[in-house]
């Protein structure tokens, strides 16, 4: 398939922001209220029930539009987080979960047998809202450590200057703005900030849900992209389709060999290309050693049961084939080669 309009692509994030609703506030993981798992609808027409990441979301609506016109199967997709998606696929309410963040062993026990099939690797902005400052600043993983353990405070703070010499910074105070719902893409961005600064590991850690220091809360990636909107000098992570289709800046990252990369389809390729995943793929990849990657990378993941409806395992083989061709028009990065590969056969392998 050839490459989409912009204004394609900002149709289906609006989509995601409108299912989504925008929220700030406490943690909250929404299930969807009474799902089961049809079969087919009263028109006799093939249904399958999904829920869980919104850092996808974007492309699999696009995906799901695609093949329902292909096969006539239509899959009913709430990107409400991949704290949903685990919770829903555990409880069998879904016929596929969706997350970014690998399930935990607390979490796998709860679901035996559970498959995590990758589909793309997406990059985390760290995106921000501030006049004065310019589209790909310099920034490292201890700065925006610093910045969320809100110990940098304004924009003008030394620790940025530094790395930016050129730019004349303001004093603008700086707002940070996280998920407040169990998101793998803040599992994403807190694993690397775990791996980058001892501070944070003792003071907050990584996982889907943390508990933040400061800041503004909103559910999605579209609701953390309303906020940057909304608040003059705020920053926040978001994948980068909602970072590009809100017209929002951000920055280019420093990573492990020392380079400030910024994110795109061909450094999150980079960043995804050298990752050795174990056999049951469960690993977070930041923090690349790819001198070209950037490094709050992570891949996005389908979760199903092997003993799934065949509906759902021809769907994981369209999504391994034709859907890689939509990826990189949606700022995903497709499969590495092997990892596809590798994917194909675990679900050629399900009952």
């Amino acid at each position: 398939m050839g490459q989409f309009s912009k204004s394609a692509i900002l149709a289906l994030v609006s989509v995601t922001s409108a299912l989504l609703g925008f929220g700030c506030g406490k943690h909250e993981e929404t299930s969807p209220a009474g799902q089961t798992s049809p079969a087919s609808d009263s028109a006799g027409e093939t249904t399958l029930t999904g829920a869980g990441a919104t850092f996808p979301a974007p492309l699999y609506q696009q995906w799901f539009q695609e093949y329902k016109a292909k096969t006539g199967v239509a899959i009913n997709y709430q990107p409400i987080g991949s704290g949903g998606g685990i919770k829903n696929i555990t409880a069998k309410a879904v016929d596929f979960g969706a997350s970014d963040a690998p399930m935990n062993e607390s979490e796998m026990r709860s679901a035996p047998g559970i498959l995590h099939i990758p589909t793309v690797a997406g990059a985390v902005c760290v995106s921000y809202n501030t006049p004065g400052v310019p589209p790909h600043i310099h920034l490292t993983g201890g700065v925006i450590a610093a910045i969320y353990l809100g110990a940098v405070k304004t924009w003008n703070d030394p620790a940025i200057s530094v790395l930016n010499p050129s730019v004349s910074l303001p004093a603008t105070p700086i707002i940070a703005c996280h998920r407040s719902d169990g998101s793998g893409t803040t599992n994403i961005f807190t694993n690397y900030l775990a791996e980058i600064s001892p501070a944070w590991v003792t003071s907050v850690g990584a996982g889907k849900s943390v508990k933040w220091p400061n800041g503004l809360g909103g559910k999605g990636n579209a609701g953390v992209a309303q906020l940057l909107q909304q608040n003059t000098g705020s920053i926040g992570y978001v994948e980068l389709a909602y970072a590009v289709q809100n017209k929002i800046n951000f920055a280019d990252v420093q990573n492990a060999k020392g380079n400030f990369i910024a994110p795109s389809v061909e450094a999150t390729t980079a960043a995804a290309s050298g990752v050795i995943l174990p056999a049951d793929f469960r690993k977070v990849i930041t923090n690349t050693s790819d001198p070209k990657g950037y490094p709050i990378t992570g891949f996005t993941f389908l979760l199903v049961y092997p003993d799934t409806k065949p509906e759902v395992k021809k769907f994981l083989l369209w999504a391994m084939a034709d859907g890689q061709k939509d990826a990189a028009s949606l700022y995903y990065a497709p499969l590495p080669p092997a990892i596809q590969e590798k994917a194909v056969a675990e679900i050629n392998g399900m009952k």
